[in-house]
């Protein structure tokens, strides 16, 4: 069944290019690609809104992908997988840090990728289903408009940053353990291991402000929300 969504492929070699993109176009989805940060910036600024998801590899030329993840995330909440070659536990941090929902190392295998890409459309298309609204006290999760606000101010999430919300508030004062939150958020085995979730919670907290302190660490256990 095709997916009917349009995925911008960001990387500066042509035979990752081609590669990834015949397994995707073959899964249905349209790819739109770009060789360097500038050509991303530019296709996302023109067509933004026809793109669902974007594979940005970190180490391309004009922008490198750290750069393009930081200028989309000022006006964007579109899902961003990070590709690099690089081994460094920092780069997966660092891109989470900025607003990356997933990260991919290099060899990547293409069943590998499109498996994670269909789980967090599925995921996304999931709730989009759920039509509820969260209530507690100044804060407001909506999932009918997959909109959060605090004192009637939005607050701006990734994807990634709403679903764990969601999904602590779903389950106010009861504990949710960090391996909960990857199959129940990621949707599939993630192998990049517990910090992914750590991470995006500090994340999750600043961005909340005061509100992020109902976001408790229950220490050898997980998370708890405490609306």
């Amino acid at each position: 069944m095709l997916q009917d969504k349009t995925i911008l492929l960001v990387d500066d070699e042509p035979k990752i290019r081609i590669l990834l993109n015949d397994f995707l176009q073959k899964e249905g989805y349209r790819v739109i690609e770009a060789g360097d940060g500038r050509q991303a910036m530019e296709i996302f600024s023109e067509k933004g809104s026809d793109i669902a998801l974007i594979l940005l590899d970190v180490m391309i030329p004009e922008y490198d992908g750290w750069t393009v993840c930081r200028e989309i995330r000022k006006s964007s909440d579109i899902p961003i997988i990070m590709m690099t070659a690089r081994s460094e536990d920092f780069d997966e941090v660092h891109g989470f840090e900025i607003g990356a929902d997933d990260y991919v190392k290099k060899p990547i295998k293409p069943t590998v990728l499109v498996a994670r890409i269909q789980a967090f459309f599925r995921r996304l298309d999931k709730e989009n289903g759920k039509r509820k609204r969260l209530v507690f006290g100044e804060l407001e999760v909506d999932d009918n408009c997959h909109v959060v606000k605090i004192c009637n101010e939005e607050i701006s999430l990734s994807p990634t940053e709403y679903s764990i919300l969601l999904v602590l508030a779903e389950n106010n004062g009861r504990i949710v353990s960090r391996e909960q939150l990857l199959r129940q958020v990621w949707g599939y085995d993630y192998y990049g291991g517990l910090r992914t979730v750590d991470t995006h919670i500090n994340r999750l907290r600043i961005k909340l402000g005061k509100k992020g302190d109902a976001i408790l660490t229950i220490r050898g256990f997980g998370y708890k929300f405490e609306g």
